[in-house]
């Protein structure tokens, strides 16, 4: 099959679990932001952001160690059991800690009145954290449907037990309904965002339970010398998730405590948390693409042209620019899911500017294989490191300010700057054949369409027409033997 068609495949039924699934959470922000204040909801979107920072740290570039020490050693069992051999035993030693000091921990984060939230993230964490091995090996086994099907299934039933604690339980109990009495026993009025943590919990607990058939039908070793290897590979990586998940989370916890103290913190990164999942559907594209990309890559890495490469970041741009005009023209229609509380000005600015952050965060993605493949990736660290430079400097500066304008446009500074730097290195050690007049091309149509909608005052027609105009000048260029650039 054609190295193109494989990963369109791939990336089709990845897209099947994160699209559909991502959609499906993203309408559980409606049920938030009329549920819950602002204030409410930044608790929510702060506890979220240190759970990010928590699995890049326990996985430890574990993943990505796995799909390269199958390619150098042939052995799933062994590497793969290594590997998860490492993560039990790391998480369990986490969840001991972090369960005897859960008291200190919420109390250092200013929550010492929600110890539960803790508990709760604690075991959301080992169950996350455990389940993210085995999903690598399905994706390398190419059991995308499996991996779709337990996915799709945790998200149901997250997305159910969200509506059945948040509006039914509620109802019920209220109204005196059937069952009333015995429903009751699990019924907290004040117990508010916490059920939205429950949820998380069973549904982890349900998703791991249904990969337990891939973790023991397998011949368990644990090969010390394989584990060093892989920790040296996976070192930087660590280093380079740490500071990207700084650059994606950071600018929530520093809006809450760099804000003037007349500022309610809270309310306001409640807002911005809302602001960015309207950023979703190009989020949602950019994980479902390196879902399949990262094993997609390491198979092609024998690939003498390297042309694969460039062709899938030339259609990664076509895709990605057609997302961002999407979501940028029919703005007023995704407001429209939050709450009358959630509507703010500020709201178009920020979206469109995270929307193209995440642009470039894609490209930096498709970038970023160059060291994973040559076994450089110290330089991924450097480069992480320095966007997480970038985050905290201009954060800390501008958010007093500007607030969360600042926050988004700081996150796009970050990423496109990784980008550059990036591709300088990519030149160097592993120069791929990008068409790169053809792909700035496109983003300067991206960009021209972008301040037509902007600027005019016509309805939702002529905008799907100019839409329509960039896939047009899309499939002119494209046709073979009629390219045009």
């Amino acid at each position: 099959m054609n190295p193109l068609k494989k990963l369109l495949e791939q990336t089709a039924i990845y897209g099947l679990s994160s699209v559909v699934g991502r959609l499906l959470n993203y309408l559980l922000v409606p049920l938030y932001t009329r549920y819950f204040l602002p204030e409410e909801y930044g608790v929510v979107t702060e506890l979220y952001a240190y759970v990010a920072f928590l699995i890049v740290f326990l996985t430890y570039g574990f993943e990505t160690a796995f799909f390269r020490f199958i390619d150098k050693n042939n052995n799933l069992s062994r590497v793969f059991s290594t590997a998860f051999l490492s993560l039990l035993l790391s998480s369990t030693i986490f969840v001991i800690i972090s369960f005897f000091y859960r008291s200190n921990l919420s109390e250092l984060i200013g929550y010492e009145s929600h110890t539960n939230y803790i508990v709760f993230f604690i075991f959301i964490l080992f169950l996350d954290v455990l389940s993210s091995l085995v999903f690598a090996k399905l994706r390398f086994l190419n059991k995308a449907k499996k991996f779709a099907l337990i996915r799709l299934t945790g998200i149901f039933l997250n997305i159910s037990l969200n509506l059945f604690f948040i509006v039914v339980l509620p109802y019920v109990i209220d109204n005196k309904l059937l069952f009333y009495s015995e429903l009751s026993v699990i019924y907290f009025p004040d117990f508010g965002v916490g059920y939205i943590f429950i949820a998380n919990l069973i549904s982890s607990l349900v998703s791991f339970l249904l990969l337990t058939s891939e973790i023991i039908n397998i011949s368990w070793e644990f090969n010390f010398k394989l584990w060093k290897k892989m920790f040296f590979y996976s070192s930087p990586l660590l280093i380079a998730g740490l500071a990207g998940m700084t650059n994606e989370t950071i600018d929530r916890i520093l809006l809450k405590n760099l804000l003037p103290q007349e500022v309610n913190s809270l309310f306001e990164v409640g807002l911005y948390g809302a602001f960015y999942k309207l950023s979703i559907l190009m989020i949602l594209f950019i994980q479902t693409f390196r879902y399949a990309a990262e094993p997609f890559f390491f198979q092609n890495k024998n690939n003498p042209s390297k042309q694969v490469y460039a062709d899938v970041m030339k259609y990664f741009v076509i895709v990605t620019a057609f997302v961002f005009l999407i979501v940028t023209t029919f703005y007023d229609f995704f407001i429209g899911f939050l709450g009358e509380n959630y509507h703010d000005p500020r709201g178009f600015y920020v979206v469109s500017i995270l929307l193209l952050a995440n642009f470039f965060l894609g490209i930096y993605y498709n970038l970023s294989i160059w060291y994973k493949l040559t076994d450089r990736t110290i330089f991924g660290a450097y480069i992480s490191i320095f966007g997480a430079l970038i985050t905290l400097t201009l954060n800390y500066i501008l958010i007093p300010y500007y607030g969360f304008l600042a926050c988004a446009v700081t996150t796009f500074c970050c990423y496109f700057l990784m980008s550059f730097i990036s591709f300088i290195f990519l030149r160097q050690y592993f120069p791929i054949p990008y068409n790169l007049k053809r792909i700035a091309f496109y983003f300067a149509l991206m960009i021209f369409i972008f301040f037509i909608v902007y600027f005019d005052s016509f309805g939702p027609y002529i905008h799907c027409l100019y839409l329509l105009i960039f896939l047009s000048v899309v499939y002119l260029i494209e046709q073979p033997k009629k390219s045009l650039i």
